[in-house]
């Protein structure tokens, strides 16, 4: 198990580097008053937003980020986020990748569908996220936390059933399907 938080990855370290679009996008800081108004536009939705994972796999270890926001802000999960307009499924779980980690990996199909529903103390729902994990072949990147991200590791199946990550219920049913995807 290995925990990276500060590790800068070596120049040349992406083999596949990633479009000059993506880079873009991410280069460009959003300011906290927009990351405040994104989070305030999830809270008490009118509909399910749809949202990606991106379960990556190198070896025997699978990548996992801490999450640095609410909702769920410290707990261990796969990356991913909010799928953007005019992205494919596969499209917007590299990007969330690539955003929260620097790793660049080539999507393999969908894992599942999960529905995350979160209801306030009058069962109303407050948030309400559709969640599409793809699995992630690794081609380069060792993992640097950014965007929402706190930290980044790479762990086994070992760690997790140890429980040495607080993790989401579906993490270990999502990383099982991953190593043996169905023939």
């Amino acid at each position: 198990m290995r925990a990276l938080a500060e590790e800068t990855p070596s120049p040349g370290s992406l083999r596949s580097p990633p479009s000059p679009a993506l880079r873009e996008r991410v280069s460009a800081e959003p300011t906290t008053a927009d990351l405040d108004a994104r989070r305030a536009a999830r809270r008490y939705p009118d509909r399910p937003i749809v949202a990606v994972l991106a379960v990556v796999l190198r070896g025997e270890e699978a990548l996992i980020v801490q999450r640095a926001q609410q909702p769920n802000a410290g707990r261990w999960g796969f990356p991913g986020g909010v799928l953007e307009l005019g992205e494919t499924v596969a499209e917007g779980a590299m990007r969330e990748l690539f955003e929260e980690t620097g790793i660049v990996a080539k999507p393999a199909g969908v894992l599942d569908v999960h529905d995350a529903i979160t209801r306030d103390a009058e069962g109303r729902v407050q948030f309400h996220y559709l969640l599409i994990a793809v699995r992630g072949i690794w081609e380069s990147g060792e993992g640097e936390p950014a965007d929402d991200a706190a930290a980044v590791a790479w762990i086994t199946r070992a760690d997790i059933v140890a429980g040495r990550y607080p993790t989401f219920p579906t993490l270990l049913p999502l990383l099982d399907r991953a190593v043996k995807p169905e023939q």
